[in-house]
């Protein structure tokens, strides 16, 4: 069952086992101050005739961090955390579609824009960039729609998370090595203290999963952290009043 927003109790996070510090650097974090964001979980990256299916990819490895990063969202939304569903897709007439963006998808055989199985692809409005059944919205929760890899290039994102209050971010979605580690290093340059969640999140190699991964644990937690979704529901503590 949803569970929805009359249900919500307020609670801390942290600190988080995580790679390489315990998470966050400042020891916990009440959900008023932390976002959830998930990138991307749209049929184009994830799903049956989609994007990525149509470039020739296992779509089982994009689809690997749907079961926790649902039972994540409904962690986030009984305790408060805001939650925040990133789509990227392009204007109907595809006038925010760089050339060679679009160059290079015709390349491999998936041009954007054009008519698939789960209509024109990365295209706004149309069934391949609806996000999945899954982990779907909520009425009330943010959508931010990108152009782009990075969730906060031409979008309100920063806006809205600043509006809100938000200094920490739990990064899902796909892919790992692509939109999701664009994001997490906007957050990072930003000032965002960001957790990224290895079973939450995919990628079209397991290599580039790994290494992605991998990449933010270096210098220190050059980006932040990485964790799996159960240290996070762990490290939660509810509120007693």
């Amino acid at each position: 069952m949803t569970t929805t927003r009359t249900s919500v109790r307020k609670a801390r996070v942290g600190p988080v086992a995580a790679m390489p510090y315990p998470w966050p650097y400042d020891g916990a974090v009440d959900t008023a101050h932390l976002a959830l964001i998930c990138i991307d979980w749209q049929v184009d990256f994830c799903g049956p005739g989609g994007y990525v299916e149509r470039m020739g990819y296992d779509i089982g490895l994009t689809r690997a961090g749907l079961p926790a990063t649902a039972r994540l969202l409904e962690h986030a939304r009984r305790t408060g955390i805001l939650v925040i569903h990133t789509r990227e897709g392009h204007a109907e007439d595809l006038s925010d579609l760089p050339a060679n963006k679009r160059w290079r998808s015709a390349r491999i055989g998936a041009e954007i824009g054009k008519p698939g199985p789960a209509g024109r692809i990365l295209v706004r409005g149309e069934p391949g960039w609806q996000i999945v059944p899954e982990v779907a919205p909520l009425p009330g929760e943010v959508l931010i729609d990108k152009p782009g890899k990075g969730a906060f290039y031409a979008t309100q994102l920063d806006l809205v998370l600043r509006t809100k209050g938000i200094t920490h971010i739990l990064l899902t979605g796909i892919t790992t090595d692509v939109c999701v580690h664009t994001t997490m290093r906007e957050a990072n340059d930003r000032g965002y203290e960001c957790l990224i969640l290895s079973d939450c999140t995919g990628a079209t190699d397991p290599g580039n999963h790994s290494a992605a991964l991998h990449m933010v644990t270096m210098q220190g937690g050059v980006f932040g952290c990485v964790a799996d979704s159960s240290a996070v529901l762990d490290a939660t503590t509810m509120a007693t009043t």
